[in-house]
C-alpha cells in the first residue's frame, strides 16, 4: 500500500471484530514504526504501554469516562510524552510542546502502519490523566497523551468531510 493510501484509508474506529488475534509480531512492527518517528533533536521522547489484560483495558474505560469499546479491542495502546527526557535539552519548551509532539508523531507512524496492516485503531485523547499514570504505574515524568485501542476492524466507517483545502491553507 503507498501512503497516500494508507492515509486516505485511515479511520477512526471503535467496533473491532473479536475472532481476530492481533500478534506479538504484528505489535513489535508497529511499535517499530512508532519508534521511527521523528523527534525533536531525535531524543525520541515517547514511552509505548501495551496493554492486553482485560481488567486493565476495564479499568482504562473507566478513566476514559466510559468509553467502552476500548475493553473490546485486541491490544490497546497508551502513548506517552517522556517530559524528562525532552526536558532535559530543551527545558520548558521541550516538556510543554515537544514531548507532545514526538509522541502523536509517533502516534500518526503506528497508525498508518496499522492501516496498511489490515488493522484499525481509535484516538482516545479524553480521559483522567492521572487515574491513567495510576493505572499503568507510569513514572512522573511520563504523561499518557492518547489511548489507541486496535483490532481488525468490525465495521468501515465512511471517510468523514474534509475542508476545502483553500479554507485551510495560504500560499504566498
Amino acid at each position: 500500500m503507498e501512503v497516500f493510501e494508507a492515509i486516505k484509508r485511515r479511520r477512526t474506529v471503535r467496533k473491532f471484530n473479536p475472532a481476530r488475534r492481533v500478534t506479538d509480531e504484528q505489535v513489535e512492527k508497529l511499535l517499530q514504526a512508532a519508534q521511527w518517528a521523528s523527534s525533536a533533536g531525535n531524543l525520541q521522547s515517547r514511552f509505548f504501554v501495551v496493554v492486553r489484560d482485560q481488567g486493565v483495558k476495564r479499568q482504562l474505560v473507566e478513566a476514559a469516562w466510559g468509553q467502552s469499546f476500548i475493553a473490546t479491542a485486541p491490544v490497546v495502546i497508551v502513548l506517552c510524552a517522556d517530559l524528562d527526557r525532552s526536558a532535559s535539552k530543551y527545558g520548558s519548551r521541550g516538556r510543554e510542546l515537544y514531548a507532545i509532539q514526538d509522541t502523536t508523531l509517533a502516534a500518526q507512524n503506528l497508525w498508518l502502519a496499522a492501516t496498511e496492516m489490515g488493522l484499525a485503531a481509535g484516538w482516545v485523547g479524553a480521559f483522567d490523566e492521572g487515574e491513567v499514570s495510576r493505572i499503568l504505574d507510569l513514572g512522573n515524568g511520563l504523561r499518557p497523551i492518547a489511548i489507541m485501542p486496535l483490532g481488525y476492524p468490525a465495521e468501515s466507517p465512511s471517510p468523514p468531510p474534509r475542508r476545502w483545502l483553500k479554507e485551510i491553507s495560504k500560499q504566498l
